[in-house]
């Protein structure tokens, strides 16, 4: 198979490469990339890492930020250095769910005299979409998406259209204004794998944001991976062993979540009306095996899905009105769960 990166040190093609070798090879990767995307993001390393896991288990980010603290750029930067096609949709209220799949056109055929239709592509057909602010367009066209992600396909008039692998969408959400928004439903929260609060810098690394975004300096990025190698680290993902006692762990942990099940600590009982279903245990695992990988490990172990907790499990409980009148948020239920066990 043409095309694929040579590994440096081993100089064949990387889907040569035994499963050992792939790990060395993904985690060399993965520091260029950090590398790389820190040349135009400064700081930021935790959300630019989960973003990476994400990609690499297959999965998709839903993240809240307030506006000007480069979301955009960063998931185009991410893109640019992964040498992915980048598309960014614009969530408005009148956006329809065509202006997300692609529409049929009639075009004129001259020759015969004859009329026909033509799919004309929409933007989700990218390797990394940026669905920004999804939470301000109506459910139906919401739906649009959310089944894109989920299907990895499009159906138009009948005809069902593939769309390109890999295939990663990040959403953003401004926690600031919620008037005229169209909050995303619990089922489909639940197809996003990650949900990731984005902060303000530090005085330091604001410092730095202004002197080299106010200046001339243009930086020059370098493709470190490329579709097929990503396809080939996603599938290296999947066969990632794992013990029994850190799947154990992460079963049990979803599973104390949910306040009608037996042995859920009382503050769960106070505080939530339902907990995280299978999948959170399954992103849990799978966000485990690529951070291990990530780090050159060939297996995870508990850490691993200690530190994936907070961003899966958060937007999949739900809060009662005891825990409104507490003022306890969903990431402070989720800390306090962890530190339980």
């Amino acid at each position: 198979m043409q095309g694929y990166k040579k590994d440096k040190k081993l100089n064949k093609p990387i889907q040569k490469l035994n499963d050992i070798e792939a790990v060395q090879s993904l985690k060399e990767s993965f520091e260029a990339t950090k590398k790389e995307i820190a040349k135009v993001i400064i700081g930021q390393e935790e959300i630019i890492e989960q973003l990476l896991v994400s990609l690499l288990a297959r999965g998709h980010c839903l993240l809240v930020g307030v506006p000007g603290l480069a979301k955009t750029l960063l998931i185009k930067t991410l893109a640019e250095v992964m040498d992915l096609k980048f598309s960014r949709i614009q969530f408005t209220p009148d956006l329809m769910p065509s202006d997300i799949t692609g529409t049929e056109i009639i075009e004129d055929d001259r020759a015969k005299g004859t009329k026909s239709f033509r799919f004309v592509k929409g933007p989700v057909f990218a390797n990394i979409l940026l669905a920004d602010e999804i939470n301000r367009t109506p459910p139906k066209t919401q739906a649009a998406l959310l089944e894109a992600m989920q299907e990895h396909h499009v159906t138009a008039a009948g005809q069902k259209y593939i769309l390109e692998e890999p295939f990663f969408v990040l959403a953003t959400q401004n926690p600031i204004e919620q008037e005229g928004t169209y909050p995303l439903p619990e089922a489909q929260l639940d197809r996003f794998m990650f949900n990731l609060w984005l902060d303000y810098p530090s005085g330091k690394e604001e410092l730095e944001i202004v002197k080299t975004t106010t200046s001339m300096y243009i930086p020059s990025l370098v493709h470190i991976l490329g579709k097929e190698e990503i396809l080939f680290y996603q599938d290296l993902v999947r066969r990632v062993p794992v013990a029994d006692n850190v799947i154990t762990f992460a079963v049990n942990l979803v599973t104390r979540t949910r306040p009608k099940t037996p042995g859920a600590p009382q503050f769960i009982k106070d505080w939530l009306s339902w907990g995280a279903g299978p999948r959170a245990s399954q992103y849990l695992i799978l966000a485990a095996k690529t951070r291990a990988i990530l780090d050159g490990r060939h297996s995870p172990d508990i850490e691993d899905v200690r530190k994936a907790v907070g961003p899966v499990l958060r937007h999949r409980i739900v809060l009662n009105f005891n825990a409104e009148a507490d003022n306890v948020s969903a990431i402070q239920i989720v800390e306090k769960l962890l530190q339980s066990l």
